[in-house]
């Protein structure tokens, strides 16, 4: 399955505290100074919608991604299943594990069932574009 080329278009809720950043179209693992200036350090993930980025702080252990109502960021798109992934936190790494989703979890272009997280790691749920971000004190 080729992996989506445009960035999920129509609705994102988000659920928890979000601001806007700016567009993030630079290489992997490639950060700003609006980023650091911009953002508390912690772990996050930045959700692309057209022009628009959206940052959701990674403050749980467990963050349910998906198009459900029980989801912590709720995705409005068909491609995206309603338990599509999860992220966890625990002894220090950041790991994404795919929830039995129709379209699968991608991890910079490589479909994965479970996957380490790393700054800048570019993952795709659907049409929607995610990046994770670890912005160091």
């Amino acid at each position: 399955m080729p992996l989506p080329a445009t960035p999920i278009e129509g609705r994102i809720a988000l659920r928890g505290q979000t601001e806007d950043l700016e567009a993030i179209d630079r290489p992997r693992g490639e950060a700003t100074a609006a980023d650091a200036l911009s953002s508390s350090p912690g772990r996050y993930l930045i959700v692309e919608r057209g022009g628009d980025s959206r940052r959701l702080a990674l403050t749980r252990q467990v963050t349910h991604l998906g198009r459900g109502f029980g989801a912590t960021l709720q995705l409005e798109d068909p491609g995206v299943s309603r338990r599509h992934a999860l992220v966890v936190q625990r002894r220090g790494s950041v790991r994404i594990l795919d929830d039995r989703s129709a379209n699968g979890t991608w991890v910079n272009g490589r479909r994965v069932f479970d996957a380490e997280l790393h700054d800048g790691d570019v993952i795709v749920l659907g049409r929607a574009l995610l990046v994770y971000r670890e912005l160091l004190a």
